[in-house]
Protein backbone atom coordinates (compact mmCIF):
# COMPACT_ATOMS: atom_id res chain seq x y z
CA UNK A 1 0.00 0.00 0.00
CA UNK A 2 2.72 2.49 1.27
CA UNK A 3 0.61 5.37 0.12
CA UNK A 4 -0.06 8.73 1.70
CA UNK A 5 -2.23 8.62 4.92
CA UNK A 6 -4.67 10.98 3.65
CA UNK A 7 -5.41 8.87 0.15
CA UNK A 8 -5.72 5.87 2.15
CA UNK A 9 -7.72 7.53 4.46
CA UNK A 10 -10.15 8.23 1.49
CA UNK A 11 -10.14 5.01 -0.47
CA UNK A 12 -10.56 2.87 2.73
CA UNK A 13 -14.22 4.68 3.01
CA UNK A 14 -15.24 2.47 -0.49
CA UNK A 15 -12.47 0.49 -1.81
CA UNK A 16 -15.48 -2.04 -3.20
CA UNK A 17 -15.86 0.33 -5.78
CA UNK A 18 -15.92 4.36 -7.31
CA UNK A 19 -17.83 5.51 -4.31
CA UNK A 20 -14.68 5.46 -2.02
CA UNK A 21 -12.62 7.15 -4.74
CA UNK A 22 -14.87 10.31 -5.87
CA UNK A 23 -12.75 12.51 -4.08
CA UNK A 24 -9.87 12.27 -6.55
CA UNK A 25 -12.60 13.05 -9.29
CA UNK A 26 -13.19 16.14 -7.70
CA UNK A 27 -9.41 17.32 -6.86
CA UNK A 28 -8.26 20.60 -7.96
CA UNK A 29 -5.23 21.61 -9.83
CA UNK A 30 -4.19 20.33 -13.96
CA UNK A 31 -1.92 18.08 -14.39
CA UNK A 32 1.62 19.23 -14.83
CA UNK A 33 3.25 18.11 -18.25
CA UNK A 34 5.67 14.90 -16.81
CA UNK A 35 8.90 14.39 -18.60
CA UNK A 36 9.22 10.15 -19.64
CA UNK A 37 11.37 8.08 -17.56
CA UNK A 38 15.27 8.46 -18.49
CA UNK A 39 16.22 5.99 -21.46
CA UNK A 40 18.37 3.98 -19.33
CA UNK A 41 14.49 3.04 -17.38
CA UNK A 42 12.60 2.15 -19.99
CA UNK A 43 13.18 -1.34 -20.23
CA UNK A 44 12.60 -1.54 -16.68
CA UNK A 45 9.40 -0.38 -17.08
CA UNK A 46 8.02 -3.08 -19.20
CA UNK A 47 9.18 -6.74 -19.66
CA UNK A 48 7.75 -8.92 -22.70
CA UNK A 49 6.25 -11.44 -20.09
CA UNK A 50 4.48 -8.80 -18.16
CA UNK A 51 0.41 -8.97 -18.05
CA UNK A 52 -1.43 -7.12 -20.24
CA UNK A 53 -5.39 -6.04 -19.97
CA UNK A 54 -6.61 -4.94 -22.61
CA UNK A 55 -5.63 -4.43 -26.61
CA UNK A 56 -2.03 -5.60 -26.52
CA UNK A 57 -1.08 -2.87 -30.03
CA UNK A 58 -2.43 -0.26 -27.80
CA UNK A 59 -0.86 3.05 -28.65
CA UNK A 60 -1.45 4.35 -25.11
CA UNK A 61 0.42 2.25 -22.13
CA UNK A 62 -0.38 2.60 -18.46
CA UNK A 63 1.83 0.57 -16.53
CA UNK A 64 0.89 0.07 -12.91
CA UNK A 65 3.50 -0.84 -10.35
CA UNK A 66 0.53 -3.10 -8.26
CA UNK A 67 0.66 -5.13 -5.57
CA UNK A 68 -2.59 -7.23 -4.98
CA UNK A 69 -2.40 -7.22 -1.42
CA UNK A 70 -2.43 -2.96 -1.32
CA UNK A 71 -5.87 -1.67 -0.39
CA UNK A 72 -5.11 1.57 -2.94
CA UNK A 73 -4.60 -0.89 -5.68
CA UNK A 74 -7.64 -2.29 -5.22
CA UNK A 75 -9.49 1.24 -4.43
CA UNK A 76 -8.18 1.95 -7.75
CA UNK A 77 -9.13 -0.94 -9.94
CA UNK A 78 -12.49 -0.03 -11.25
CA UNK A 79 -10.96 3.19 -11.98
CA UNK A 80 -8.28 1.96 -14.08
CA UNK A 81 -11.26 -0.36 -15.69
CA UNK A 82 -13.15 2.66 -16.74
CA UNK A 83 -10.60 4.62 -18.35
CA UNK A 84 -9.82 1.52 -20.61
CA UNK A 85 -13.83 1.21 -21.06
CA UNK A 86 -13.74 4.92 -22.02
CA UNK A 87 -11.01 4.86 -24.55
CA UNK A 88 -11.45 1.77 -26.21
CA UNK A 89 -8.67 0.09 -28.16
CA UNK A 90 -6.59 3.23 -27.39
CA UNK A 91 -5.17 2.19 -23.84
CA UNK A 92 -3.72 -0.82 -22.79
CA UNK A 93 -2.73 -1.73 -18.88
CA UNK A 94 0.68 -3.61 -18.13
CA UNK A 95 0.90 -5.15 -14.70
CA UNK A 96 4.28 -4.83 -13.02
CA UNK A 97 4.18 -7.30 -9.29
CA UNK A 98 5.28 -5.04 -6.65
CA UNK A 99 5.08 -7.27 -3.32
CA UNK A 100 5.22 -4.92 -0.89
CA UNK A 101 3.30 -6.67 1.49
CA UNK A 102 5.32 -9.68 2.57
CA UNK A 103 4.34 -13.64 1.89
CA UNK A 104 0.50 -12.67 1.25
CA UNK A 105 0.98 -10.39 -1.62
CA UNK A 106 3.76 -13.16 -3.19
CA UNK A 107 1.37 -15.69 -2.72
CA UNK A 108 -1.43 -13.78 -4.34
CA UNK A 109 1.08 -12.99 -7.57
CA UNK A 110 1.70 -17.00 -7.60
CA UNK A 111 -1.78 -17.62 -7.66
CA UNK A 112 -2.00 -14.85 -10.38
CA UNK A 113 0.63 -16.07 -12.69
CA UNK A 114 -0.80 -20.06 -12.57
CA UNK A 115 -4.21 -18.47 -13.45
CA UNK A 116 -2.49 -16.77 -16.29
CA UNK A 117 -1.01 -20.00 -17.33
CA UNK A 118 -4.69 -21.48 -17.47
CA UNK A 119 -6.25 -18.33 -19.27
CA UNK A 120 -8.23 -17.08 -16.20
CA UNK A 121 -6.14 -14.29 -15.12
CA UNK A 122 -8.83 -11.39 -15.36
CA UNK A 123 -11.34 -13.52 -13.32
CA UNK A 124 -9.05 -14.45 -10.88
CA UNK A 125 -7.41 -11.05 -10.70
CA UNK A 126 -11.38 -9.89 -9.58
CA UNK A 127 -12.05 -12.57 -7.46
CA UNK A 128 -8.57 -11.92 -5.43
CA UNK A 129 -9.46 -8.38 -5.31
CA UNK A 130 -12.56 -8.25 -4.50
CA UNK A 131 -11.79 -10.71 -1.85
CA UNK A 132 -8.52 -8.73 -0.53
CA UNK A 133 -9.99 -7.89 3.04
CA UNK A 134 -10.01 -11.89 4.03
CA UNK A 135 -6.82 -12.85 2.94
CA UNK A 136 -4.94 -9.73 2.84
CA UNK A 137 -6.09 -8.86 6.76
CA UNK A 138 -2.75 -8.52 8.73
CA UNK A 139 -0.49 -9.78 5.64
CA UNK A 140 -1.15 -13.17 7.19
CA UNK A 141 -3.65 -14.94 5.30
CA UNK A 142 -5.19 -18.70 6.35
CA UNK A 143 -3.23 -21.71 4.46
CA UNK A 144 -4.99 -21.97 0.92
CA UNK A 145 -7.39 -19.28 1.61
CA UNK A 146 -5.84 -17.50 -1.89
CA UNK A 147 -6.33 -21.14 -3.56
CA UNK A 148 -9.61 -21.43 -2.40
CA UNK A 149 -11.20 -17.65 -3.73
CA UNK A 150 -9.12 -18.28 -6.90
CA UNK A 151 -10.96 -21.36 -7.47
CA UNK A 152 -14.75 -19.74 -7.10
CA UNK A 153 -13.31 -18.20 -10.24
CA UNK A 154 -12.21 -21.34 -12.48
CA UNK A 155 -8.97 -21.57 -11.38
CA UNK A 156 -7.56 -25.48 -11.09
CA UNK A 157 -6.46 -25.59 -7.38
CA UNK A 158 -4.50 -28.33 -8.00
CA UNK A 159 -2.51 -28.01 -11.06
CA UNK A 160 -2.14 -24.14 -9.61
CA UNK A 161 0.31 -26.03 -6.63
CA UNK A 162 2.53 -26.86 -9.05
CA UNK A 163 2.57 -23.91 -11.90
CA UNK A 164 2.90 -21.45 -8.51
CA UNK A 165 6.70 -23.08 -8.18
CA UNK A 166 7.64 -23.08 -11.35
CA UNK A 167 10.54 -21.49 -12.43
CA UNK A 168 9.08 -19.27 -14.93
CA UNK A 169 7.21 -17.74 -12.00
CA UNK A 170 9.80 -17.46 -9.82
CA UNK A 171 11.91 -15.29 -12.38
CA UNK A 172 9.14 -13.25 -13.25
CA UNK A 173 9.04 -12.57 -9.37
CA UNK A 174 12.61 -11.94 -9.18
CA UNK A 175 12.89 -9.61 -12.19
CA UNK A 176 9.78 -7.68 -10.92
CA UNK A 177 11.83 -6.87 -8.19
CA UNK A 178 14.63 -5.67 -9.67
CA UNK A 179 13.07 -3.29 -11.96
CA UNK A 180 10.72 -2.03 -8.78
CA UNK A 181 14.49 -0.73 -7.22
CA UNK A 182 16.07 0.31 -10.46
CA UNK A 183 12.57 2.34 -11.17
CA UNK A 184 12.58 3.58 -7.64
CA UNK A 185 8.90 2.80 -6.55
CA UNK A 186 8.22 2.82 -3.35
CA UNK A 187 4.40 3.00 -2.61
CA UNK A 188 1.59 1.38 -4.43
CA UNK A 189 0.04 1.74 -6.73
CA UNK A 190 2.09 3.79 -8.79
CA UNK A 191 1.12 4.91 -12.02
CA UNK A 192 2.88 5.79 -15.74
CA UNK A 193 1.30 6.73 -18.87
CA UNK A 194 3.12 6.06 -22.24
CA UNK A 195 6.34 6.18 -20.05
CA UNK A 196 5.45 9.51 -18.10
CA UNK A 197 4.78 9.43 -14.00
CA UNK A 198 1.66 10.35 -12.51
CA UNK A 199 2.78 13.22 -10.30
CA UNK A 200 0.60 14.21 -8.55
CA UNK A 201 -0.87 11.13 -7.42
CA UNK A 202 -5.18 11.09 -8.05
CA UNK A 203 -7.48 9.93 -10.07
CA UNK A 204 -8.57 13.37 -11.65
CA UNK A 205 -5.11 13.64 -12.99
CA UNK A 206 -5.07 9.68 -13.74
CA UNK A 207 -7.57 10.07 -16.37
CA UNK A 208 -6.20 13.42 -17.79
CA UNK A 209 -2.97 12.53 -18.27
CA UNK A 210 -4.47 9.47 -20.20
CA UNK A 211 -6.69 11.48 -22.01
CA UNK A 212 -4.19 14.28 -23.01
CA UNK A 213 -1.63 10.64 -24.06
CA UNK A 214 -5.01 9.55 -26.13
CA UNK A 215 -5.55 12.64 -28.15
CA UNK A 216 -1.65 13.02 -28.64
CA UNK A 217 -1.85 10.05 -30.73
CA UNK A 218 -5.18 10.58 -32.20
CA UNK A 219 -4.32 14.00 -33.84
Amino acid sequence: MNRRGLILSVLALGVAGFGGATWFATRPGPVAEAEPVAPELADAMIRPYSPILGPAEAPVTIVEFFDPACEACRAFHPIVKDIMAEHGDAVRVVIRYTPFHGAASEEAIRVLEAARMQDVYVPVLEAVLREQPRWASHGAPAPGLILQIAATAGLDAEAARTQMLAPDVVAILNQDRADVETVGIRQTPTFFVNGKPLDPFGEAELRRLVAAEVAAVQS
